[in-house]
């Protein structure tokens, strides 16, 4: 059963991960692991169609993610919200119930992400079985993956999910404001926003005695550019309950970086919340929900130490670009923005989506240039792109 795997699968992604991150940093004085997270993960019908090889059988999805590739494999952990259901069997379907095939988890994979959080307003697309199958998918892929559980003993057994990295010992948290009027369907679980849950779990977290604790959540409102207090208010209660770092999506949207300056535990600190990190990859059109940010935080520790914190922060801005083929087929990509908006236009796209991600970069930057981060701008080198039809 999936209890098992999830067991061998973290078990061998940590003996094959742990000397990579942080083996230098195990000699210094300080530690420092590179944490990237991206938002919305979507599946709608044209994402499906343009993927397919074969309906209903084989699906590649691997070109989407391409030119975003080299900046995840610098991570020492990828985490993105996976906002689909795998069920693994036709139909696959996008809104208002997203079903994609077991290709897309393939591809995330195969594009560097590590983890993967499921609990979302999607979660319950595809039923009980749709929640079971996905968990399974990712198990056999060796996914890290938390916030929707086959079973009250899974999630008692792999909640908090404990990440070890290096020297660096990590807890993950997930929530979702609600499931589209679908109802969890035992002995699955999907979480729910519960303050009081929430307040436990993150007790039982600070019991573990990890270095950082990080809470993933799917809130606010669609397509509003600012956070509503009831984000605000929940982060700052979680900030007190135990966590260090809360990362929302759901709006499609971008929304603020911002830092809290806070006492707990008798003592000050800063607490970071980024309250929506946009679309990563999707079809949607309404005003800027074509794009999003990959959200880079450095974290630091003594080597000796058992206590984290964000050292630095930035984001890169990223774009859906749909490219059509000749033949009249499209790909959908993420690309990053920085390296191909010279004057030149240098990865020669058409003039409107030129001008379009332009636009969503100038009133994206202009959002978050009034808050507490700063932009990463990726170069070229950095992106090694492939051979693009044209």
């Amino acid at each position: 059963m999936s209890v098992k795997n999830q067991i061998c699968g973290w078990f061998v992604l940590f003996l094959a991960c742990a000397s990579a991150a942080g083996q230098t940093a195990e000699w210094a004085d300080t530690a420092r692991l590179k944490l990237l997270f991206v938002g919305d993960v979507m599946g709608h019908d044209s994402q499906i169609e343009s993927a397919t090889i074969k309906k209903d059988s084989f699906y590649d999805y691997s070109p989407c993610f391409e030119y975003v590739e080299p900046l995840l494999l610098q991570a020492d952990l990828a985490v993105a919200n996976l906002e689909v259901t795998l069920p693994g069997k036709p139909p696959y379907t996008g809104y208002p119930q997203f079903r994609s095939p077991d290709d897309l988890a393939l591809a995330l994979r195969y594009a560097g992400f590590d983890l993967l959080v499921t609990a979302n307003n999607h979660s319950n697309d595809s039923g009980k079985d749709g929640v079971i199958h996905t968990i399974d998918a990712l198990d056999k892929l060796f996914f890290l993956h938390t916030g929707t559980f086959q079973s009250e003993e899974e999630r008692k057994a792999f909640y908090p999910l404990i990440v070890y990295k290096g020297v660096f010992k990590l807890a993950f948290l997930n929530y979702t404001y609600g499931t589209n009027g679908l109802v969890t369907k035992p002995p699955v679980i999907v979480n729910e926003i519960d303050e009081a849950q929430i307040e436990a779990d993150l007790k039982e977290a600070r019991e573990l005695e990890p270095d950082f604790i990080i809470v993933v959540m799917h809130w606010g409102n669609e397509y509003q550019r600012k956070e509503v207090s009831e984000q605000s208010d929940l982060a700052l209660k979680m900030f007190q309950w135990g966590a260090d770092m809360v990362i929302g999506s759901h709006p499609h949207v971008v929304q603020p970086v911002k830092t809290y300056a806070l006492e707990r535990d008798g003592e000050k600190k800063e607490f970071l919340v980024a309250y929506s990190l946009g679309n990563f990859i999707s079809a949607q059109t309404k005003e800027n929900t074509d794009g999003g940010m990959i959200f880079e935080v450095e974290l630091s520790k003594p080597t000796t130490g058992r206590s984290a914190w964000v050292s630095d922060h930035a984001y890169t801005l990223v774009w859906r670009y749909i490219r059509k083929d000749p033949e009249g087929g499209k790909t959908f990509l993420t690309i990053p923005i920085a390296p191909f908006e010279g004057e030149d236009n240098p990865l020669g796209l058409p003039e409107s989506d030129y001008k379009a991600m332009l636009r969503f970069a100038k009133s994206t930057r202009a959002l978050l240039s009034q808050f507490q981060s700063k932009e990463r701008k990726p170069a070229a080198n950095e992106i090694l792109p492939p051979t693009v039809n044209r």
